[in-house]
C-alpha cells in the first residue's frame, strides 16, 4: 500500500482527492493539510510515498515547498492554473493535474508512479495472507465457501450475492466488506467485484466470464481496470 498525504487549502478539492483515493483502493491517506508547513511536519514523522500537492498555498507555495525538500517522495501537483506546467516537470514530479480533473485523469496520474512504487502495490497485494476459504453470514447461518470458487460478487440493495458455478449465496454484508476482505478480486462497477481468474474476454464496457455471465464495467473503474489487465 502506498502512503500519501494531501496538501491542499481548498475543502472542495480536499474532498474530491479523498474520494478518488478511497475509490482507487491502492493508496492509504495518512493526512490532509491546508498548508505546506503542516505537511512538512508530517513528512518528518511518518514514511510518506506520495504527496498530492497544490501549487497555490498560504505561507509558502507548493513549488517552493517542493524545492525545499532534500529527498522528496513522489509528487502529483494539483492546480487550477496551467502556467506552472513546464517548471513542475523540471522538478521531476509524477504528473500535473489541472483542476477540475476527473477520476479517470486521477487514475492516469497514479499509474505514472515510479516502478518501485508500482512494485510496492503489487508486492503488498501478493504478500497479504489471504485465506483459501471464507465464512459467509447468510441469515442465521455461516456458510463456508472456497474463494477460488467465487466467480463474482454483486451488490443488490440490502445484501450481496456471491456467485459460484453451482450456487448463489446471499450475504448480509455490504459490497465494500468484500472489497476489503478479498483483495485478489477487482471492483469493476459500483455493484460488482469479480474474480480475475474467470475473465474470458473484454469487449467495450462488458466483461465476459467463463461461465457465460456478462458483467458491466463502470465508467469510474474502467481506466484502472484497463491499466491493470489490458495493457
Amino acid at each position: 500500500m502506498i502512503n500519501c498525504i494531501i496538501i491542499e487549502d481548498q475543502p472542495p478539492a480536499q474532498r474530491i482527492l479523498k474520494k478518488y483515493i478511497e475509490d482507487i483502493g491502492t493508496i492509504q491517506l495518512c493526512g490532509t493539510f491546508s498548508d505546506a508547513l503542516q505537511g512538512m511536519e508530517c513528512l518528518k514523522r511518518e514514511p510518506i510515498d506520495l504527496i498530492f500537492l497544490d501549487i497555490h498555498l498560504p505561507k509558502i507555495s507548493g513549488i517552493d515547498f517542493l524545492k525545499a525538500l532534500k529527498n522528496p517522495p513522489d509528487v502529483i501537483l494539483t492546480t487550477a492554473f496551467s502556467d506552472y506546467a513546464i517548471e513542475s516537470y523540471e522538478l521531476n514530479v509524477v504528473d500535473y493535474l489541472l483542476k477540475p480533473f476527473s477520476f479517470q485523469r486521477f487514475v492516469k496520474a497514479v499509474s505514472k508512479l515510479n516502478p518501485k512504487q508500482q512494485e510496492a502495490i503489487n508486492t503488498n497485494e501478493q504478500s497479504i495472507d489471504q485465506p483459501e476459504e471464507i465464512f459467509v453470514k447468510s441469515g442465521y447461518e455461516h456458510v463456508k465457501i472456497r474463494i477460488s470458487d467465487i466467480h463474482f460478487i454483486k451488490s443488490d440493495t440490502d445484501y450481496t450475492e456471491l456467485i459460484t458455478a453451482e450456487k448463489k449465496f446471499l450475504s448480509n454484508e455490504a459490497l465494500k466488506h468484500w472489497v476489503k476482505s478479498i483483495v485478489q478480486f477487482v471492483q469493476v462497477h459500483k455493484s460488482y467485484i469479480i474474480n480475475p481468474a474467470y475473465i474470458d474476454k473484454v469487449s467495450g464496457n462488458q466483461i465476459y466470464l467463463k461461465s457465460g455471465t456478462t458483467v458491466p464495467i463502470g465508467r469510474a473503474y474502467k481506466e484502472a481496470f484497463v491499466a491493470k489487465f489490458l495493457n
